[in-house]
């Protein structure tokens, strides 16, 4: 994971002082991104990053206990030899070059070839890489309870992501419907909420916002997540502390053709566990329809929310109406995508570029919409689909550039309108 800092002095502190889960589950060491982590092992001296301070440390231990050995002049001698040979590593792109696991441990290997690299690192670097390439892979299930203890990863995410949420410039739209979907929940009724994507932290972005005054919706939202969300080792422990139905995106499912019809099974079996969550009431889920985060267009270089798969905004009611339990299902806006901007385009492999800043946010809800007011004036149960699906995707519309004026536009609680009343509860 790269990441770009800007605008938040205070981030770098909380990257260095944040209590961070155990190498057993923060499995870091991507293999397919391995500059991004153990071949970090080059920038030890200027990375904020606190799993880099731990391989700095560890790479320091063993050079003390090598001087402990020799004693003496000699000491003296293999920390000057040290020094120098870190500053010939720092100077070498070949580990920040390094892409795969082949890579870094060729480039170990020539390094230590070379004379550049001494023994004793190049065998410490390469016991650090394995350990973490070895740390108990956590597998997800088709519906994932977030887990809380013994180490609590929803705390992790909250606290990892509010440094970069400017919540002077943040705002929630109609905080009034946020109340009443609460109380929806206290009686049994299911929410469906149909949203824009814009960012890995939409679930914490969500959380925050409504941390103070829903602290419900905030800790029980349970996520439709791509397989991106639970198979990247740097999303994994984030992941760890949501609630999610774990399915295979649209965007992705034909990226490897002997993969196919295993996706399809586990989104049928993820399916299912939807199904029996809902027939038990009170479940609060989101879904992004789009399949996906929102991109900004290619010539305007605007953001706007991604269109809407009418199939899948169809299954979601579908599912809602066969629970029986009562459901209602709620168009949301989300603008956050300048804390964590996905690639410009979709990309294949796992293991992107991550810039990160800090910057307003804002999230707003309409008013439950019913498919069958709309269909009632149709004859066609297809364009019945299409005309629900464009109602739900012109609201979120509405809304996000409610939000747009709101933060872009620097209009803060005057951008309201009759539609959208803007608020900050955690004023």
């Amino acid at each position: 994971m790269i990441f770009s800092i800007s605008s938040s002095p205070s981030l770098i502190t909380s990257f260095t002082t944040a209590r961070f889960p155990t190498s057993a589950h923060l499995v870091v060491a991507s293999t397919s991104r391995i500059s991004s982590s153990v071949a970090a092992v080059a920038r030890l001296r200027r990375s904020p990053c606190p799993y880099i301070v731990f391989c700095a440390s560890k790479v320091r231990g063993m050079e003390e206990m090598v001087d402990e050995k020799k004693g003496g002049a000699a000491a003296a001698a293999t920390v000057a030899s040290s020094s120098s040979d870190r500053h010939e590593i720092s100077s070498s792109r070949i580990f920040l070059d390094a892409r795969s696991e082949q890579d870094l441990l060729i480039g170990i290997q020539k390094e230590t070839e070379a004379g550049r690299l001494p023994i004793h690192i190049a065998q410490g670097m390469e016991e650090l890489y394995q350990n973490y390439r070895n740390a108990d892979p956590f597998e997800f299930s088709p519906h994932h309870e977030a887990i809380r203890e013994p180490f609590d990863y929803f705390m992790f995410g909250q606290n990892y992501i509010r440094p970069l949420i400017d919540f002077r410039n943040s705002y929630v739209g109609n905080i009034s419907i946020f109340n009443e979907m609460e109380k929806k929940l206290q009686q049994g009724e299911n929410i469906i909420l149909i949203s824009n994507h814009q960012s890995e932290a939409d679930p914490a972005v969500i959380a925050l916002l409504l941390e103070s005054t829903c602290p419900h919706i905030a800790e029980n939202l349970i996520y439709v997540a791509g397989d991106r969300v639970v198979t990247d080792p740097l999303c994994k422990p984030f992941s760890m502390g949501r609630n999610l139905l774990c399915v295979y995106s649209k965007k992705h499912m034909n990226d490897d053709p002997e993969l196919v019809d295993m996706k399809k099974r586990a989104n049928t079996k993820s399916l299912k566990e939807m199904a029996l969550l809902l027939r038990g009431g009170s479940k609060i889920i989101w879904i992004a329809p789009s399949g996906g985060r929102d991109r900004p267009d290619p010539v305007t270089k605007e953001w706007h929310p991604a269109p809407f798969d009418a199939s899948s905004v169809d299954n979601m009611r579908r599912l809602t109406e066969h629970a029986g339990n009562p459901g209602n299902i709620y168009p949301l806006a989300m603008l956050c995508y300048d804390i964590m901007p996905p690639p410009a385009q979709v990309e294949k492999e796992i293991g992107e570029k991550r810039l990160i800043s800090f910057h307003g946010t804002g999230l707003s809800v309409a008013p439950n919409i019913s498919y069958h007011e709309i269909a009632a004036a149709m004859e066609d149960p297809e364009e019945a689909k299409v005309a629900y699906t464009q109602s739900l995707y012109s609201s979120v519309n509405e809304q996000y550039n409610v939000l747009k004026s709101a933060i872009h536009g620097k209009q803060g609680l005057m951008a309201s309108t009759p539609i959208v009343s803007l608020s900050q509860p955690w004023q």
